[in-house]
């Protein structure tokens, strides 16, 4: 279950390309990859920091992978998350996972993602024309995260 949290980008191709050499068995990878928009709550960003929490992160995004492997059959699941200054259009997270099946393949990488939007200890910053605000949660991304209280 390979998580990583880093400052350098990542290249989804050979990530997953990876990730699905590591088990014959792998029918299906689904895979997100989250960008930096140029606008938000109507305001252009012209950049973005995250910051986040080391002692806690990783711990925080395995423990989101190791729920998801509980939930479902997969083979495995592959989190980078990006921290640091970002410019849109620059990816900020990959979500990948393999499974035989396309159904849990896909279940376990919106739940992973889910969480992440809305557990993971992490904290957004844009740069907008008014100056740096931090950004809250959405009340969409908690609503998603209530389908997997079941």
């Amino acid at each position: 279950m390979p998580v990583r949290v880093q400052t350098a980008d990542f290249d989804l191709s050979t990530e997953v390309a990876q990730l699905r050499l590591a088990n014959p068995k792998v029918g299906a990878v689904v895979s997100f990859v989250g960008t930096v928009r140029d606008l938000n709550e109507g305001a252009e960003v012209s950049g973005m920091e995250l910051e986040h929490y080391p002692e806690m992160t990783g711990r925080a995004l395995e423990q989101i992978v190791a729920q998801a492997r509980e939930r479902w059959p997969i083979f495995d699941a592959l989190v980078i998350h990006r921290v640091g200054p970002m410019q849109p259009l620059e990816q900020i997270v990959l979500v990948a996972v393999t499974a035989r099946h396309r159904g849990e393949a896909f279940a376990a990488c919106e739940f992973i993602m889910d969480y992440l939007k809305t557990r993971a200890p992490f904290w957004k910053k844009e740069q907008t024309p008014d100056g740096a605000r931090w950004v809250d949660a959405r009340e969409s991304d908690d609503a998603a995260l209530g389908k997997w209280d079941n």
